[in-house]
C-alpha cells in the first residue's frame, strides 16, 4: 500500500517538473507559476506524514539538475518552505482556500527571496522586482492546484 502512495504521489510531482520544464515564450516565462513547490506544498498540507522534507530536497536537486541552476540552491529553499509548511499545517489546513492562497504566496515569496539572496552571493545577481511575478501567478493558481490534486487524492484515496 505504502509504495502505491509514493507512486501516485511522485506522478503529481513529475507532472508538475515537466510543467516547469516546458518551453514558454519568452514574454511569459516571468509569470510562470512555481509549479513543483506548488505541488509540494499541497502534498505537504494533505498528507504531511507521506512528504517530508527529504522529498523536498531531492526534488529540489532535480531541479537543480534539470534547470543548470547552482547545485543545492532549489534544495535548501524548497526544504525551508516545506518545513514551514509541515510545521503549521494544521493552522493552514483550517483556513479557507483564498487565506491558503495569501499564506501560499507569503511562501512563495519567501522561496523567491531565499533564491535571490543565494544568487547574489553566489553569482552576483543584483534584485529585479520581476522575479516576483511567480509569487502572484503562483498565489493565483493556489485554488486550482489545490482542488485538482484535491480530487485526485480523493480518487486514489491517498491517506
Amino acid at each position: 500500500m505504502n509504495s502505491r502512495y509514493f507512486l501516485l504521489i511522485a506522478v503529481s510531482i513529475f507532472l508538475a517538473l515537466i510543467m516547469a520544464l516546458m518551453p514558454l515564450p519568452f514574454s511569459f516565462d516571468p509569470f510562470r507559476p512555481d509549479w513543483v513547490l506548488l505541488v509540494l506544498m499541497y502534498w505537504a498540507l494533505a498528507v504531511p506524514h507521506r512528504l517530508n522534507i527529504g522529498t523536498a530536497w531531492v526534488v529540489g536537486l532535480l531541479i537543480d539538475l534539470a534547470t543548470g541552476s547552482p547545485l543545492g540552491i532549489n534544495s535548501l529553499t524548497y526544504s525551508i518552505c516545506i518545513f514551514v509548511t509541515v510545521s503549521n499545517f494544521q493552522k493552514i489546513r483550517n483556513f479557507s482556500i483564498w487565506q491558503q492562497a495569501i499564506l501560499v504566496g507569503l511562501f512563495l515569496t519567501l522561496y523567491h527571496l531565499m533564491q535571490f539572496w543565494l544568487n547574489h552571493f553566489l553569482m552576483d545577481v543584483y534584485f529585479n522586482p520581476q522575479y516576483l511575478w511567480p509569487v502572484v501567478t503562483g498565489m493565483l493558481s493556489w485554488p486550482w492546484i489545490f482542488l485538482l490534486l484535491r480530487k485526485y487524492r480523493r480518487h486514489f484515496r491517498i491517506r
